[in-house]
């Protein structure tokens, strides 16, 4: 709506001849009778005019100009942005909870094998009613061993062959990853054919050999499972592990694996478990409390 004011207005003079003795005889009238009254004919009074005008806008067409106003460009990309952001996070969980079925069912399967396993195995040893103590000793014994070894078996493992000679398959996993798995993951399967194949003949023959190689193929399993739970949830979370993430040492080992992500080190930490121990041994202990703050943070804020 919009308003206009005017005002207009005249102003006049008036103009007097008087005589004068000074001036000799009395002069004839200037002018005739018909203008005798000049003042009066160039007088006016003032006028005031006020006219108002009042536009009004019709709502409804109002309303469709801003529909038929186009999107600006910037307006259209942070639709965009909005929704390939969208799309990303529905893939991402979608990711996760794949590879979270994938684990549970493969952990709990090769989990309770395992302790199936051994329960069979000792009871079937023991039906003669004479307790192999030996056995059941270096079957254990050789079970904690394996599942400490293959910590060094990795580390050796990781540097000499995964980021040599394999690298190819092992990129996978230092690229961001496209789908609920990498290539990379094939070196889990790699490692599950010796334990299952140790912990087969131990099940189905008797004495200390097979027993140490049941417990061989048990302490590969062990690693396995818990490297899987480690590695690839906690610290690459592709799949939530509740209260594993509050242990304040696993916490540290997560930290040294993501400066190995970083190649501060040159690629140190290779090892998992005891990566911790080798940031120390180069000197990288104040990068590791560093990332263990911010994984800290992180962890709070979301």
């Amino acid at each position: 709506m919009a308003a206009g004011i005017s005002v207009s207005g005249c102003s006049s003079r008036t103009i007097l001849f008087k005589y004068s003795p000074f001036l000799g005889p009395k002069p004839t009238k200037l002018f005739p009778p018909s203008i005798q009254n000049f003042d009066k004919i160039l007088s006016c009074k003032r006028k005031n005019n006020l006219t108002v005008c009042f536009v009004l806008e019709d709502e409804k067409l109002k309303s469709s100009r801003e529909l038929e106003r186009s999107p600006t460009a910037e307006e259209i990309e942070r639709e965009l942005s909005a929704a390939r952001l969208a799309e990303k996070l529905a893939k991402k969980k979608s990711e996760r909870f794949t590879y979270l079925v994938a684990a549970v069912m493969s952990s709990f399967g090769i989990t309770s094998m395992a302790v199936m396993a051994v329960y069979y195995r000792f009871s079937w040893q023991m039906e003669g009613g004479e307790v192999p103590y030996a056995e059941m000793f270096s079957t254990f014994a050789l079970a904690v061993g394996a599942a400490v070894g293959m910590e060094f078996w990795a580390r050796w493992a990781h540097r000499a062959l995964w980021h040599a000679s394999l690298w190819h398959m092992h990129e996978s996993h230092h690229r961001p990853r496209e789908g609920p798995f990498e290539l990379n993951d094939i070196f889990a399967i790699i490692n599950a054919v010796p334990a299952i194949a140790l912990l087969s003949y131990g099940f189905f023959h008797k004495g200390l050999v097979p027993g140490l190689c049941f417990g061989a193929g048990l302490g590969i399993t062990v690693f396995g499972i818990a490297y899987m739970f480690v590695h690839d949830g906690l610290v690459h979370k592709r799949f939530p592990v509740g209260p594993i993430a509050n242990v304040p040492y696993f916490r540290r080992v997560a930290a040294a694996h993501q400066l190995h992500h970083s190649d501060k080190f040159e690629g140190v930490p290779y090892g998992l478990f005891l990566g911790p121990k080798e940031l120390e041994e180069v000197g990288g202990l104040e990068e590791l409390d560093k990332e263990t703050s911010r994984r800290i943070k992180f962890s709070k804020n979301s």
